[in-house]
């Protein structure tokens, strides 16, 4: 039966804990919840209006990004994220991405090549654009092929936790137009250097480009 004039469907259940999950992460990383804050099931239930089972899976996402921590006795707490954990995440994700650099400028197809030179020129035209939202949400993407070209599927896994975990501190740090120039621009390197199969090119532009993403976040975060 369909539903009554007026009457709203309610959210999926999966999209009420990723908003859910969302909110708490702005609030977490603006400082609004401060380390060691206690993340109660119930007082979350009564804030959003839902039932614990979409607070249970924000809390459970949040703690995958290793915003928040399970401790015995209090439940789930917010994590102490400190400028120092933060450049340990940052210098180990330049390390990875530029192992997978490495390996994918030398085990690249000719059609992933392409596809990544296309996605770049696209890119460039957004950043010309001013268009944010896609540029970042592109930029994801971008760092997804180059993870996936290395065609070692442990390798992906680690690299897709680990940006699961800097996402929150890297979230926006993209809409300005002069970091989107910067970005595109450390992309044509590495873009480069993958379509000429040079892995040390790679290697060394896809670290470049993290520690420029890294001065950044901790820039924003003094």
């Amino acid at each position: 039966m369909p539903a009554s004039e007026g009457t709203q469907t309610p959210a999926p259940r999966k999209l009420q804990g990723t908003v859910i999950a969302e909110q708490l992460e702005a609030e977490i990383v603006s400082g609004d919840l401060t380390a060691g804050s206690k993340l109660d099931e119930l007082s979350l239930v009564q804030r959003f209006g839902v039932s614990r089972t979409p607070i249970r899976e924000a809390l459970h996402k949040l703690v995958a990004m290793s915003l928040a921590e399970r401790m015995p006795f209090r439940g789930v707490v917010v994590a102490n994220i400190t400028r120092e954990r933060i450049e340990q995440m940052f210098e180990a994700m330049g390390e990875i991405e530029a192992m997978c650099g490495r390996l994918a400028a030398d085990r690249m197809t000719i059609g992933e090549r392409a596809e990544i030179e296309d996605l770049h020129r696209a890119m460039g035209q957004m950043a010309q654009r001013g268009e944010f939202e896609a540029y970042e949400a592109a930029n994801t993407e971008f760092h997804q092929r180059i993870y996936d070209a290395t065609h070692n599927r442990d390798l992906i896994e680690l690299s897709n936790a680990l940006r699961l975990k800097l996402a929150p501190f890297r979230k926006s740090q993209l809409r300005n137009d002069v970091r989107m120039e910067v970005s595109n621009e450390e992309h044509e390197a590495i873009v480069s250097a993958l379509l000429d199969h040079d892995p040390k090119r790679t290697e060394n532009a896809l670290r470049r480009h993290l520690v420029s993403a890294a001065r950044e976040v901790l820039t924003r975060m003094r």
